[in-house]
C-alpha cells in the first residue's frame, strides 16, 4: 500500500500573523524563516496524527484487494471518494462505478468496501487506485482549535531554538506537551 499526496493544501492553518503573535515578534525580517517553521510544524502534524489539515488530494495505491474487501484510507478526515480505478493485466486502466462499492468516511480510519465478484484480474503491482480529498475544509478556521496551538507550540520551540535547528542538532526534540496535545486527535492504526 502506498499513499501519495498528489494535491497539496492551498495555505497553511497557522496564519503569519498568528505565529507573530504566538512569538510576540514584532518585525518581518524573520518572515520567511517563520513560514517555512509553519509548513514543517504542519507537516509533522499530520504525520503524526495521520490527518489531513487542509484540503488536498490523495492516491491510495494497492496491489490487490485484502480477502475482506474493506479498504482502510490512511489519511483523515476523509471528504470524499473521488474516483476508484483499477488495472488489468495488460496495465489498462478501468473506472470503478460509484455504485460497485461503498464508503465509510466517518470510520476511523475512513474504509471503502467493494462489492463481491466486482474487479477481474489485476496486474500484480499497483492495481487497485483510490484518489480521494482529505480534509477538515478549504479555511484555517475549520482546523480543530487543538491542531492549530500543537502547530504554534511546535513553530515556538523551533524558533527559539532556530541556532540548533540550523546545525541539525534539534532532530526528534519536541515541546513538552506537545504529543499529549495530539493524541485525541491520532487516527488508529490498524
Amino acid at each position: 500500500m502506498t499513499a501519495i499526496l498528489t494535491v497539496p493544501p492551498a495555505l497553511e492553518p497557522v496564519s503569519l500573523a498568528q505565529a507573530h503573535a504566538q512569538l510576540r515578534v514584532s518585525h518581518t525580517h524573520e518572515d520567511d524563516l517563520i513560514q517555512r517553521l509553519i509548513k514543517a510544524a504542519r507537516e509533522q502534524v499530520e504525520m503524526l496524527t495521520r490527518r489531513a489539515l487542509i484540503e488536498q488530494e490523495w492516491r491510495l495505491r494497492l496491489d490487490d484487494l485484502p480477502p475482506d474487501r474493506l479498504i482502510r484510507l490512511p489519511v483523515a478526515p476523509v471528504a470524499q471518494v473521488l474516483k476508484v480505478y483499477t488495472y488489468d493485466c495488460e496495465g489498462n486502466q478501468h473506472q470503478v462505478p460509484a455504485a460497485d462499492y461503498q464508503a465509510d468516511l466517518a470510520g476511523n480510519p475512513a474504509r471503502l468496501r467493494i462489492k463481491a465478484g466486482v474487479l477481474g484480474s489485476l496486474r500484480d503491482l499497483n492495481g487497485i487506485e483510490i484518489d480521494f480529498k482529505a480534509g477538515y475544509g478549504a479555511a484555517a478556521n475549520a482546523v480543530p482549535a487543538g491542531l492549530q496551538t500543537a502547530i504554534l507550540m511546535l513553530v515556538g520551540f523551533w524558533y527559539e531554538r532556530r541556532t540548533m535547528l540550523e546545525e541539525e542538532r534539534l532532530t526528534g526534540l519536541l515541546p513538552h506537551g506537545f504529543e499529549a496535545a495530539l493524541s485525541p486527535y491520532k487516527v488508529l492504526r490498524i
